[in-house]
């Protein structure tokens, strides 16, 4: 029996049904769970039996998230994301975003993408979807720059 400190535990608002402002506020704390770059908070976010699709990869479980994170942040060094709203239902996100980050050669890269999110009723998140590309961009393209915020920057429509 889960006592009501665990169910309040295992809970992150706002929850669905989302109107506009809540949808915004869930994709601005998504932001800045993966901006923290830590696998163990940002677990928490999703259902324990959370299924994913990332690019190819099929995982399902916050142990499996975990590694994956961990995996990502080691290659992905830099790590900066800005993610936006692009539509919502009730339980349902979908989220534009960029990151960019540079491999262990230096090459600095955006990443371009777009996410699909169901929630469940206590606004964990128990399906993502991500499809993304990855564009080598020139240290003199960088949008977030150390001392940016990323909500900041102006992306233009030719991003969107």
């Amino acid at each position: 029996m889960s006592t009501p400190a665990a169910a309040a535990a295992e809970s992150k608002p706002p929850f669905p049904p989302f109107t506009l402002a809540t949808a915004q506020q869930k994709v601005k704390a998504g932001q800045d769970a993966w901006n923290s770059r830590d696998p163990e908070k940002v677990q928490f976010g999703y259902t324990p039996d959370s299924i994913w699709r990332n690019r190819d990869t099929f995982l399902r479980g916050r142990p499996a998230i975990v590694e994956f994170l961990r995996a990502k942040w080691s290659r992905e060094n830099g790590y900066r994301l800005r993610k936006e709203l692009f539509a919502f239902t009730d339980n349902k996100i979908a989220v534009q975003f960029w990151y960019e980050w540079f491999d262990e050669e230096g090459q600095w890269w955006r990443t371009y993408g777009l996410e699909d999110w169901t929630f469940d009723e206590r606004g964990l998140m128990r399906k993502r979807q991500m499809s993304g590309n990855d564009v080598k961009i020139g240290e003199g393209e960088r949008w977030f720059r150390e001392g940016v915020e990323v909500d900041d920057v102006k992306i233009g429509e030719e991003h969107w």
